[in-house]
């Protein structure tokens, strides 16, 4: 894969009553959203809990993740703030035949460009032979990409920095690179991203907004009026009013309690947000009731 086009979804993690991660369903719940339209999905991006989900229980899955009719579909995310954790687990991945993967630089520290570029430098050294997407989210991490960074990192690293989701969104506009895979991260930018030359997105509302997303990215490949695109920008900005994983879990459980599951310190919307939430998608006529994974 040189380069990645379309709708992906960052995925979520589906976990037993214990907290475990359960392989089969979240496997199963990555494989829905291709049928429902995503092209690919992300395992183990934020959005899947990957900073809380035990090493082994990452491994677990890869393995059997491995065996499934989609692996090209699907881009492996690392979680890790440790560089020396994520070397191991791209080695464990690289046993299993996965080269994709979207990678965050570590969070809570403080550092620069160039240390971010020493970071990235450090894995490919290791793991020359990996396709890596960077992560672009200020928010959750404390670093944000500069254009300048990444035009470095690419113009080192052709062959292993492929693309970027940008989910602080001060690159998407303005990052012009060739054969470089440009993602944003939110619904809201799919269309206008499209326009200004982006491959398409990662999302987590995605987990949700499939069908809907893949309809308007389709329309804009083939030149066909847009009819949805205003109404999957609505139904994104009601989510947004609430944390991601917890409204997407929540909204999910309502057909699947599979979906109830959360590792703390996330848990479900409580009631009257969940009721603000579900009355604002009845308004947008917005349907939730999805695949259930079991």
């Amino acid at each position: 894969m040189s380069k990645i086009n379309g709708i992906y979804a960052a995925s979520v993690s589906v976990l037993d009553k214990e907290l475990n991660l359960n392989v089969d369903k979240t496997i199963k719940h990555a494989e829905n959203l291709i049928l429902q339209g995503c092209h690919g999905v992300v395992i183990f991006g934020s959005t899947g809990q990957a900073q809380l989900i035990s090493v082994s229980e990452k491994i677990k899955l890869i393995e059997k993740l491995s065996k499934n009719k989609f692996k090209n579909n699907f881009i492996i995310g690392t979680g890790f703030n440790s560089l020396k954790e994520t070397i191991s687990f791209l080695n464990v991945c690289k046993n299993f035949n996965f080269e994709n993967f979207l990678i965050m630089p570590p969070a809570y520290y403080v550092y620069a460009d160039n240390d971010a570029i020493k970071f990235y430098s450090e894995i490919i050294k290791i793991h020359p032979w990996c396709k890596i997407v960077l992560y672009n989210f200020e928010k959750l991490c404390g670093y944000k990409f500069s254009v300048e960074c990444v035009e470095e990192l690419v113009k080192i690293y052709p062959d292993q920095i492929i693309g970027v989701k940008d989910s602080t969104y001060n690159l998407y506009k303005n990052l012009k690179l060739k054969n470089f895979s440009i993602l944003p991260g939110s619904e809201t930018k799919l269309l206008n991203g499209l326009e200004l030359g982006c491959s398409g997105i990662i999302t987590a509302t995605c987990n949700v907004t499939a069908e809907l997303s893949r309809n308007v990215y389709d329309n804009f490949i083939n030149k066909i009026d847009q009819t949805n695109n205003q109404k999957l920008c609505n139904v994104r900005e009601e989510f947004d009013k609430y944390n991601l994983i917890s409204s997407i879990h929540t909204i999910l459980s309502i057909s699947d309690n599979s979906y109830t599951n959360l590792l703390p310190p996330l848990s479900l919307l409580n009631q009257d947000s969940k009721k603000k939430l579900l009355d604002e998608l009845a308004k947008l006529d917005f349907n939730y009731n999805f695949l259930k994974v079991a």
